[in-house]
């Protein structure tokens, strides 16, 4: 199947004013309702990583979790949560960071990674890369390695990309938008 980007696109509902004045919501949920579109996202991300060298496949609480529990299925690779503070029952490593609203805390359990590993780290949307740069240092403290940040929409005038990279993470997205793009 053949990635259609600008069908893709027309998928991600804009949602001015949420969840503050001022910003554009990029909501993802349209495309999960399609089955076709859904297919295309996965077998692109399938198709990028299916003989890529890494180990686990981490995903970002909570709509990281819908497109990186797919891939990890695909792959057949272990899946690792980087959850929101409080949510997960046993010993957590804990990340602050700065998001677009204000700080917050990403954790996962301790015993998720270690020394070798390769993380493929996944959420829906890269925006300022406060909750993929989070989690690339967790990643680290356990000793392991991000091999990957992957996403299906890139924010690029928010930062987020630059900073990954600029911090030594390589990414990737399908598609992307301009803050003005309706």
């Amino acid at each position: 199947m053949i990635f259609d980007e600008f069908s893709i696109k027309t998928l991600i509902r804009p949602v001015p004013d949420f969840p503050k004045p001022g910003v554009i919501f990029r909501d993802i949920t349209p495309l999960f309702q399609s089955p076709r579109a859904l297919r295309m996202v996965a077998d692109s991300f399938i198709q990028r990583y299916v003989e890529a060298e890494f180990s686990h496949i981490g995903a970002m609480d909570a709509r990281g979790f819908l497109i990186g529990s797919i891939i990890a299925y695909e792959l057949n690779k272990p899946l690792v949560l980087f959850r929101k503070q409080g949510k997960l029952p046993a010993d957590v490593l804990s990340e602050g960071y700065q998001t677009e609203y204000g700080e917050a805390f990403l954790e996962v359990h301790s015993d998720s990674l270690c020394e070798g590993d390769s993380v493929l780290i996944f959420d829906d949307l890269i925006a300022t890369g406060g909750t993929l740069i989070a989690a690339a240092n967790l990643v680290r403290r356990m000793r392991a390695t991000v091999f990957e940040a992957a996403a299906i929409i890139d924010l690029p005038e928010l930062g987020g990309s630059q900073k990954l990279q600029d911090a030594g993470i390589p990414t990737f997205t399908l598609t992307a938008f301009a803050l003005d793009d309706h």
